[in-house]
């Protein structure tokens, strides 16, 4: 892919993030909720597609963000992201947090942790 289009198709992503952030906001209740009945699926299924392609090899490296020489351990700036954006309230940093579970795993907890362990009552 040439630069160019690679540029058009970064702003082409931006402008639809921008304009899915502007309808959440503003939006009357009848739009947002056609809106999320078709875009939430969308949106799960892209983050499930990119936690998949980073999910951790059998040596705990990201095989995105690895490579020969420059070995990345599992809980890449990717699933860092993703545990940040989905669970808030338990941020993590770089080399720290739960372990990455594996393709399709509905939890970013470890299964030995329960569901919940952790959170203010």
């Amino acid at each position: 892919m040439n630069q160019e289009l690679g540029r058009l198709l970064q702003q082409a992503v931006w402008e639809r993030l921008e304009m899915l952030e502007k309808l959440a906001s503003s939006a009357d209740n009848k739009s947002l909720l056609s809106v999320a009945r078709t875009e939430l699926p969308r949106l799960t299924s892209g983050w499930r597609a990119l936690l998949d392609a980073h999910t951790p090899d059998s040596r705990g490296r990201c095989p995105e963000c690895s490579s020969r020489w420059r070995p990345r351990a599992a809980l890449c700036s990717v699933w860092r992201a993703a545990h940040n954006l989905f669970l808030p309230a338990e941020p993590i940093s770089a080399g720290a947090g739960p372990a990455v579970p594996g393709p399709r795993s509905r939890s970013l907890l470890p299964p030995t942790v329960p569901v919940g362990a952790g959170a203010a009552h």
